[in-house]
């Protein structure tokens, strides 16, 4: 069996383990051990890195391309006389990448990362096809909200149909970029729609997305789906609880105006959802939930600490304190890592 090093220290003290407490004779043991082939190289993860550091690229290429006038000028003069090929183009580039990408999956499904980063091209060409899109059917009302709704029709079957974890991450942005466009939109882009800024419309959103997500783990797990929804989720309902800590339910013009004990329940409510999430990684071992819970535990009380301390307190003491606690988590991280490589 082809392992990888750590794999193989696991696996090891694993036997070790088993033919201590009488599990494993020794001799059944030694077999076991002996079928084990540790890698010199982790070749997966070499392509995974490399195919993300090719689609970066590819981003930056386009970035360099929108900023460059004169090749921006060129393109102009080539499309100018015909909206629809400024529509068509990406659009037929985009069908093309996601059939390729279709049809490696069906045929060569050894070649993952390679797939994946085809199907992302066709991400890019249909971002830039509803870009657009939007520029021809543009009338001033700034009603952007059904391109994203578009977006996500496509992102969606694409990543349901190729079970992409990467096109569907896609399609949980564009669905949460249409909810905070539809919303803005209705509301007039004022502070509030019915009674709640955009921190607390998020917390909604991640909460429902997350609730959907649980409810349909097992249909999500089989499409290979799951973790990145469960994730994206938890993305979305732990940033709007932070930054809902911060302002509240509060537009720009109230909200200098609030004092630190007005926005202290929001703050409460951001640390105890932190807590439920890791009270429940510990009863159920998630180490998914265990991560968020404990990372925007600790951003809640750092931002706390700026915000009740930064004026009131001398700078000195201020970063001299803000060091101490930042070395002592960095030393409980390096014990925690020291663990792991032991194991």
């Amino acid at each position: 069996m082809n392992v990888t090093r750590k794999q193989e220290r696991i696996i090891r003290r694993a036997l070790a383990d088993w033919q201590q407490t009488g599990e494993l004779s020794a001799v059944e043991q030694e077999r076991l051990a002996a079928t084990l082939k540790p890698q010199l190289f982790d070749w997966k993860r070499l392509s995974r890195y490399a195919f993300w550091t090719a689609l970066a690229c590819v981003l930056i290429a386009l970035a360099s391309l929108f900023a460059d006038s004169y090749l921006m000028a060129v393109l102009y003069s080539l499309f100018s006389n015909s909206g629809l090929l400024r529509i068509g183009v990406p659009m037929l580039l985009a069908v093309f990448c996601y059939l390729w990408g279709f049809r490696r999956q069906r045929r060569e499904t050894q070649w993952h990362y390679s797939t994946e980063a085809i199907l992302f091209l066709g991400v890019v060409f249909t971002a830039l096809m509803l870009w657009q899109l939007g520029e021809r059917l543009d009338d001033g009302s700034g009603h952007i909200a059904p391109l994203f709704l578009v977006g996500c029709a496509i992102y969606g079957v694409v990543g349901w149909i190729g079970r992409s974890s990467l096109v569907w991450l896609f399609f949980l942005l564009a669905l949460g970029n249409w909810f905070g466009a539809e919303t803005g939109y209705m509301s007039g882009w004022g502070a509030y729609w019915l009674g709640m800024n955009f921190p607390i419309r998020f917390v909604l959103f991640g909460g429902v997305l997350l609730a959907v997500c649980l409810l349909l783990g097992r249909i999500l797990q089989g499409r290979n789906l799951f973790t990145v929804s469960k994730a994206m989720g938890l993305t979305y309902l732990f940033i709007a609880l932070w930054i809902m800590s911060i302002f509240g339910n509060y537009d720009a013009d109230s909200w200098y105006s609030s004092t630190h004990a007005e926005l202290l329940p929001w703050a409460l409510l951001f640390a105890v959802a932190a807590g439920v999430c890791v009270y429940i990684s510990l009863k159920t071992d998630d180490g998914m939930l265990r991560g968020f819970g404990l990372t925007f535990l600790a951003i809640n009380l750092y931002t706390r600490f700026f915000e009740y301390f930064w004026d009131g307190m001398h700078k000195v003491v201020f970063f001299l304190i803000l060091a101490v606690s930042l070395a002592a988590l960095g030393k409980y991280a390096e014990k925690i890592w020291h663990a792991g490589q032991k194991a």
